[in-house]
């Protein structure tokens, strides 16, 4: 039987992982496909010791994988979203399927990539695009497709978790950590994209649309980051019984869709709470099912492989099916998506941690609980530390479930008086169970 042909556009740790299990493995995804898939072309500008291509075609121009008529799918492994997306929709246009792992070219661009896709009647497979080698998109689309969706909370960036495991079981602080992050290769020279969520934000986009059936909206994600935890809230929230995780959440509030990345307390017995290290890990609660956990390698060479082959073995099953007969892009039909509002932060609900740091005066608690008062922010628990070598204490709360607006109100009054620090940390509080 012919085989399925693909060209592979860049050849780095994924695209390397990718040509390994795809030559190591060739037998067994015959045994699935019903015929094999060989690669034919690769678009590189330099060739990786970590895989052996033998004599496959090489071109330093990955365009040249578009022009290529033997190329039935094309997978594109070069990350960035200029050039990306370029290659893909020049791909589709010439009538050949796609693969990616590139999670911010399809949450950017994902719209016009599936309209264009559409038109052209070839598919585009993106599993790889969150949490690696966990098959979350599938499970989501496909295994969850009787449910209707109430959230989605996820640890979707490796990096972001290692550092706030690091700082937890150790006690190390935020700096020393993300520097060992960077000598170990989890995070870049610029870690911007995993410690300010702006990574997790783009996979919090693609989860969400395919949860809710909503257009892909990266830019209404509300994204924070980890930069602001100290070794102080870590030791804080664990005295009230929680962990802090730096979560991509997404919920179907029934007014709307929240969609936020941040840190955020979850009580020390959630599953998640006890995700550590680089892994990823997923909670997804349906109408029928209840809550489910999806576990595992968020990156790495051969974990973002597998999911980019899997993908490559499902579309080579489809090539005979017409687009319109194959699984939606994002798992409810294109005329069927939402249009849902998604909320702003201002309006999310939910309990807060609060630490302040203030002068050690009579009267100061009592004008803070006047204030949270005034705004409806109901305490639930508090504790108070020693005094510092500077005259400050540091006050320690968790609040009721309150409107984020009405919270920070009450913190922005606080904050003008003379008695307290400068820096107020809030942190939102989760509880993650089902309801």
């Amino acid at each position: 039987m012919k085989s399925v042909k693909v060209g592979i556009a860049g050849l780095g740790t994924v695209g390397s992982g990718t040509v390994n299990v795809l030559q190591r493995n060739a037998a067994e995804i015959t045994r699935r496909v019903g015929r094999p898939i060989e690669i034919t072309h690769i678009g590189a500008r330099r060739l990786n010791p970590a895989c052996d291509i033998g004599d496959i075609k090489v071109s330093e121009d990955i365009f040249a994988l578009v022009d290529d008529p033997e190329v039935d799918i094309l997978v594109e492994l070069i990350g960035g979203t200029t050039t990306a997306r370029d290659l893909v929709l020049a791909a589709i246009r010439n009538g050949k399927h796609i693969v990616t792992a590139n999670k911010a070219l399809i949450a950017e661009y994902g719209n016009e990539i599936f309209q264009t896709a559409q038109e052209h009647n070839v598919d585009v497979g993106f599993e790889a695009s969150v949490a690696g080698g966990v098959p979350i998109l599938k499970a989501l689309g496909e295994g969850l497709a009787a449910n209707r969706i109430k959230w989605v909370a996820g640890i979707i960036n490796g990096t972001g978790n290692f550092i706030l495991t690091e700082m937890q079981e150790k006690g190390r602080d935020f700096a020393e950590v993300l520097a060992e992050a960077q000598a170990l290769g989890y995070a870049e020279a610029d870690p911007t994209f995993d410690v300010e969520g702006i990574d997790a934000a783009h996979k919090l986009t693609i989860l969400a649309s395919i949860a809710f059936g909503i257009p892909l909206q990266f830019s209404k994600v509300y994204t924070e980051g980890i930069t602001r935890i100290t070794t102080e809230d870590i030791s804080a929230v664990d005295y009230f019984g929680y962990r802090i995780k730096h979560l991509g959440i997404a919920k179907d509030t029934g007014n709307g869709i929240e969609l936020r990345v941040h840190p955020t307390l979850i009580p020390k017995e959630v599953l998640l709470a006890n995700v550590n290290g680089v892994m990823n890990a997923v909670m997804v609660e349906g109408d029928a099912v209840g809550p489910t956990l999806y576990y595992g390698a968020g990156a790495g060479s051969e974990p973002t492989a597998s999911a980019v082959v899997a993908d490559i073995i499902e579309l080579s099953r489809a090539l005979t099916v017409d687009q319109v007969e194959r699984a939606p892009f994002l798992g409810f039909q294109a005329e069927q998506l939402s249009t849902d509002e998604v909320l702003s932060i201002e309006d999310v609900m939910c309990p807060y941690y609060v630490r302040l740091h203030v002068q050690d005066k009579t009267g100061v608690l009592a004008d803070i609980t006047r204030l949270l008062s005034a705004e409806g922010v109901s305490i639930e628990a508090m504790f108070q530390r020693d005094t510092d070598e500077e005259g400050y204490v540091s006050i320690v709360l968790m609040t009721h479930r309150i409107r984020e607006s009405a919270l920070q109100n009450a913190l922005e009054k606080i904050a003008e008086l003379e008695a307290v620090g400068n820096e107020i940390m809030r942190i939102r509080v989760e509880a993650l169970d089902a309801s």
